[in-house]
């Protein structure tokens, strides 16, 4: 049976779970919200199924992949799907094509109260709630056994999701009715709590007086595809701007996996990769000069490429270097915060609005540091300006 003995070597895919027949494992939060196998030992029978499905190591198949992947900048030619999306509406023109097929899609979006959860569309109305960014691991409980069974009908299946979960389900279908399945992965910066999200929403519902009913984890439209802030709308017409963004660059509340994340490299566990495509301006300085974002593609596998090509009139897309493209987290994961254990503990202990005043933006500490930090900026121009 399998035993985690470091939360560090479980990303919470759900593989063990989804292939335990005697339905033996459940996945249970800790205290941050994030979900860890347990094992009901009255109903295990030691096969060993749960162990060998785990795809969170070094070892994941990655037998189908190219030598490098093909990589390209992308952007849909339909300015209304980029503006919408989070790049450049790469996903979208993967996904209408799958649909269009008669195929399903797998991606993530909302349950009751804003929770991200992964949902099954058949349509594109359906699907569009999987644009945009959700900063938060997605909830993929039965979304495994889903899949298969989709798979086992004969349809076309697109799930999305980041590495760990795609190498989960690559798994966890195995290679016989792997043909019909593509796997699309993103460039991934660590999950943040679940827990700390609820507790975000709560907090901003209290202070507001008034339900959250629209949220946006990256508001492009409102701040452009380089800034990254969320915005939020109330019941009673308010709205704003939310600070979640500042604890999220801190690392201070991903998945303790995250830190030792097997995916960071170019042997994607997807046929697709798909990201924001930083640097464009290296390859092309007018591909993106309207500052409305573009795709990054990368092309794992040669299903992958099949894929691509059925798609690719659909949007504009250049050829990349790939030494061009490269992003920190292809090449290493995110350094946890040194204050990582202590956050979990102080929010256990004493609660969310404890830990959101200590270590979030709007806590003392913080004003402290934007207000020396601002004075070395005026302090920065002043000097430039007599320089000159």
């Amino acid at each position: 049976m399998i035993n985690i003995k470091d939360p560090a070597d479980c990303c919470g895919c759900t593989a063990c779970a989804s292939i335990c027949v005697h339905d033996a494992i459940t996945m249970k939060p800790d205290k941050l919200g994030f979900l860890y196998p347990e094992i009901d030992k009255d109903k295990c029978v030691d096969c060993g199924l749960c162990e060998r499905v785990c795809a969170f190591n070094d070892n994941y198949d990655s037998s189908l992949n190219f030598k490098e992947p093909i990589p390209y900048g992308a952007r849909h030619k339909d300015m209304n799907e980029i503006e919408t999306s989070r790049s450049g509406a790469a996903f979208i023109a993967i996904s209408d094509y799958i649909l269009e097929q008669g195929g399903v899609v797998y991606g993530a979006g909302y349950a009751e109260h804003f929770r991200v959860v992964h949902k099954r569309a058949t349509t594109k109305e359906e699907r569009n709630e999987f644009k945009g960014s959700k900063y938060v691991q997605s909830d993929m409980t039965g979304v495994f056994r889903q899949v298969k069974q989709d798979l086992r009908d004969g349809l076309i299946v697109l799930f999305s999701g980041t590495p760990c979960q795609t190498s989960g389900l690559n798994s966890y279908v195995g290679k016989r009715l792997r043909e019909k399945l593509f796997l699309v992965d993103i460039v991934c910066h660590g999950v943040p709590s679940p827990y700390i999200w609820r507790d975000y929403l709560d907090y901003l519902e209290k202070k507001q007086g008034s339900s959250i009913v629209w949220v946006n984890f990256r508001d492009k439209q409102e701040y452009g595809w380089g800034g990254h802030h969320e915005t939020f709308k109330f019941k009673n017409g308010g709205g704003g701007k939310m600070s979640f963004t500042f604890l999220f660059y801190k690392h201070i509340m991903f998945r303790k996996s995250c830190e030792k994340c097997h995916f960071c490299n170019t042997k994607r566990p997807s046929d697709i990769t798909i990201a924001d495509f930083w640097g464009w301006e290296k390859t092309n300085k007018d591909f993106n000069a309207d500052d409305k974002g573009c795709s990054l593609i990368l092309i794992n596998t040669e299903k992958g490429k099949k894929l691509f090509d059925n798609i690719k009139d659909r949007m504009n897309i250049i050829p990349v270097d790939l030494e061009k493209c490269i992003q920190p987290n292809m090449k290493y994961p995110s350094p946890p915060s040194r204050n990582r254990n202590k956050f979990e503990q102080e929010y256990s202990k004493y609660g969310f609005e404890y830990v959101y005043y200590k270590y979030g933006e709007e806590g003392w500490r913080y004003k402290i540091f934007k207000f020396f930090l601002d004075i070395r900026k005026k302090a920065g121009k002043i000097k430039r300006k007599i320089l000159k």
